[in-house]
């Protein structure tokens, strides 16, 4: 029978289907743990030490299609978000926000990537305060931002995903501006996200991209000059996928990764080692709604488990058992939200990674990774 919930306490359902290494995780949260009291058209959520005190900060873009402000939250330590500082002057159709040390000084900038408006680098001045610095490439139908070191060269590049027109990546110049870029993936497709790993071991960076509007999914592995193959297709041909992210999860030393999708069920793939996919599962709800996904160790046993944050039905964390023959799914949140972006840190410094919520006109919020006590 089901115990009555405090009124000040907003514990959000759990529901769970087995046990993880021996204890069960839940995942709540409560009126003290949303991030400031604005409902905005929230797109993605991100996580660093933006003030280097040790602790994790969050890092919220909004707006989508339409101007809002995005923002900086300060972790005062045991996940108190009480300090919230807008991101720059300008309000802009947000879609993205990365962090990354841009410009080489030992802080972490972040990347901003807007739907249709300037892209810029925010500057951080080592106390989590941020100034405008360069704008990267032309306005364009920006979904998505990745970063990572694609030329090699030691600093940090920005990929950009771009609905129905090119994606792009433009190269750091080592002082965060990003004079030279080129495309990747074709002219037209529809990508989302975009994951970045070395799928086929060459020791070169392969792309990852997940498409919608029934584009396949398709693998790009480096050429060794800089640019890239011919784009592979995996998995259905006809699916709308929204997120992708990496891992080993059966534990044999390849590059897999996970696939979040609309209207289907979520699919991983598990990697050959050559740039291909040795065989596949499907996770969640066969009319699933994943619009992002992301992979944390949630019960520290050593396995990466999946968490996917969904649309119109609660979010699911699938613990990772028996090196990725078997996922045992727990869900949390409740079915009235729209979430278009999340990551996992630990925002309460307990040891566990927890998970962060952003919302389309909600609430953003913070659920923590505890154990289920008996009754």
């Amino acid at each position: 029978m089901k115990q009555p919930i405090p009124a000040i306490l907003l514990l959000f359902m759990v529901m769970s289907d087995g046990f993880c290494s021996g204890q069960e995780r839940i995942f709540v949260s409560n009126d003290r743990l949303i991030l400031g009291t604005e409902t905005n058209r929230s797109a993605s959520v991100r996580n660093a030490d933006v003030d280097g005190d040790g602790d994790v900060d969050l890092i919220v873009a909004n707006g989508r299609h339409w101007p809002q402000q995005n923002f900086v939250f300060i972790n005062q330590g045991r996940s108190r978000f009480n300090v919230m500082r807008p991101l720059g002057d300008d309000r802009s159709t947000s879609y993205a926000c990365e962090p990354a040390d841009f410009d080489g000084d030992g802080d972490v900038d972040i990347a901003v990537g807007s739907d249709n408006a300037p892209c810029m680098i925010m500057l951080n001045d080592g106390n989590g305060v941020f100034t405008a610095g360069s704008e990267f490439g032309s306005p364009s139908s920006v979904r998505s931002l990745a970063v990572a070191d694609i030329d090699g060269d030691g600093d940090i590049d920005i990929l950009v995903t771009c609905r129905g027109r090119p994606n792009r990546i433009h190269l750091n110049d080592g002082s965060a501006n990003f004079p030279v870029a080129f495309e990747f993936g074709s002219s037209n497709d529809s990508t989302i996200d975009v994951a970045v790993a070395d799928v086929n071991e060459d020791g070169r960076l392969d792309l990852l991209l997940a498409n919608r509007d029934g584009q396949p999914n398709t693998i790009l592995i480096a050429d060794g000059s800089g640019g890239f193959r011919k784009p592979k297709p995996f998995g259905p041909q006809d699916l709308s996928s929204r997120a992708i992210a990496t891992a080993d999860f059966n534990a044999d030393g390849h590059i897999d990764w996970v696939v979040g999708n609309v209207d289907a069920a979520n699919s991983v793939f598990f990697g050959d080692g050559n740039g291909g996919v040795l065989t596949q599962t499907s996770i969640g709800r066969d009319d699933g709604k994943t619009y992002c996904v992301a992979v944390a160790d949630f019960n520290n046993d050593g396995l990466p488990d999946i968490v996917v944050g969904n649309v119109g039905q609660p979010h699911a964390v699938y613990f990772n058992a028996n090196s990725g023959t078997t996922f045992t799914e727990t869900r949390f949140g409740t079915a009235d939200t729209a979430t278009y972006g999340l990551c996992t840190g630990d925002f309460d410094g307990d040891g566990f990674a927890d998970v962060a919520v952003a919302n389309s006109d909600g609430l953003n919020r913070v659920f923590l990774n505890q154990m289920k006590k008996n009754r």
